[in-house]
């Protein structure tokens, strides 16, 4: 529960009761109650009217962070579908982060990752037939390389897991986003 939320029904106080007390807007406390980082003037206003400490108001997102975090690494993790469904490294990652509204700059950069990869995935496999006409090489060479370019995305999305696990980064993102 928000801080400010607990606070205010502590004293009985209405949005209205206390907007009035502090002179902060209606729809800011609104906003602040439903997830708003609390700060500034706002902060100072508040807690004066609430007579209670400015760092007891702040809401403590630790809880919320880490469950954002591991929604995060779940999106990422949904990439593997690629192993299954073509295109599903960038459908299922979207579907996913509109539907739980986790839209963010790594989420956004773990999509910008799948698309690049898809699309530069048929790009390599035709370099490589190219070069197969061009040069003797083996039957096996082409499945081998669609192989190792799977194998790589794994290991970019395994090893982008483990880094959100450990720093709440990305280990390997891009330095622009296509969505």
């Amino acid at each position: 529960m928000n801080k400010l939320l607990k606070y205010r029904e502590k004293l009985n106080l209405t949005q209205k009761q206390l907007s009035e007390m502090s002179n902060i807007s209606v729809r800011t406390i609104q906003r602040i109650e439903a997830g708003q980082e609390l700060k500034g003037h706002t902060l100072s206003a508040l807690s004066k009217v609430l007579e209670i400490n400015k760092e007891k108001l702040v809401q403590d997102n630790s809880d919320k962070k880490e469950a954002n975090i591991r929604l995060i690494k779940l999106i990422n993790m949904s990439s593997l579908l690629l192993l299954i469904v073509p295109l599903g490294s960038i459908i299922l990652p979207l579907i996913i982060m509109y539907w739980k509204k986790e839209v963010n700059s790594i989420t956004k950069q773990i999509v910008s990752l799948q698309i690049l990869w898809t699309l530069s995935f048929p790009l390599i496999v035709l370099i490589v037939i190219f070069l197969g006409n061009l040069f003797p090489l083996s039957k096996q060479t082409v499945p081998l390389t669609m192989l190792l370019l799977i194998l790589v995305n794994a290991y970019i999305i395994i090893r982008n897991t483990v880094e959100l696990d450990k720093n709440k980064k990305l280990y390997i993102s891009l330095k622009f986003s296509l969505i």
